[in-house]
């Protein structure tokens, strides 16, 4: 049975990174004694180290351990055998290439589906969906697919932001955006805001926090759906 979280961000504001989380965290993470980070949405190397000790500082406050993906020589086998397993944010385009150039986009999939607790924030949170299409990221890296794990039946749009009528900007608008997005495609798009996360437990989806979230689909006027909104009913 799957279980995710998924969340639009890994802090909010005024708060430390994965905080207003970690209660919800306690609880998804209850059988597992270590969590397997993967770090791939920074570049690779040093970034890779000290992405991990900030994940392993926030964990340890909820007695979990946790290591990195990157420090495994075989990561197929890590993703396999991992207790839960955290995605971090950062840029989509970068940790859907890695995952692809390190085989294990459809090993992470398949031990997701098959149960194995998953959690993701922003990037980690965007790959949750059908493909990457609706991230607010530059694309700094070609990944070789914008398809991604499709454990959930719609695409997310992370950090939504709702138009500033005050403002003098006149740039495109998240929702501008994705509207140019359902002119080419028919997947649904939710736009979740900071703080709120999606709760995934086998086929339900169930959103969180205090916030609505916005739905998008193409040929229809935008939804804001509640807090505690079962949205299952898009994969139907």
């Amino acid at each position: 049975m799957k279980k995710l979280i998924i969340a639009s961000t890994s802090t909010i504001h005024g708060g430390n990174y994965l905080e207003y989380l970690l209660p919800t965290l306690e609880i998804h993470f209850k059988d597992c004694r270590e969590i397997l980070f993967i770090p791939y949405a920074r570049p690779s190397g040093i970034s890779h180290e000290g992405y991990t000790e900030n994940v392993r500082a926030a964990f340890a406050k909820i007695n979990k351990t946790v290591k990195g993906l990157h420090e495994f020589t075989n990561p197929i086998e890590a993703i396999q055998k991992a207790e839960g397993i955290f995605t971090g944010g950062g840029n989509t385009f970068l940790l859907v290439t890695q995952l692809y150039q390190n085989n294990v986009m459809n090993v992470l999939a398949q031990t997701v589906a098959n149960g194995t607790p998953y959690l993701g924030s922003s990037a980690g949170s965007n790959i949750t969906g059908l493909t990457m299409q609706t991230t607010n990221d530059m694309p700094i890296i070609y990944p070789p697919s914008f398809t991604t794990l499709g454990l959930i039946p719609f695409n997310l749009n992370p950090h939504y932001l709702d138009p500033d009528l005050q403002s003098k900007h006149m740039g495109e608008t998240r929702e501008t955006r994705i509207k140019e997005f359902h002119a080419f495609n028919s997947t649904p798009v939710l736009g979740l805001r900071e703080g709120s996360w999606l709760e995934v437990t086998g086929e339900q989806i169930i959103l969180k926090g205090n916030l609505s979230a916005r739905l998008f689909r193409q040929n229809e006027t935008p939804e804001e759906l509640e807090p505690e909104t079962d949205l299952a009913f898009l994969g139907k």
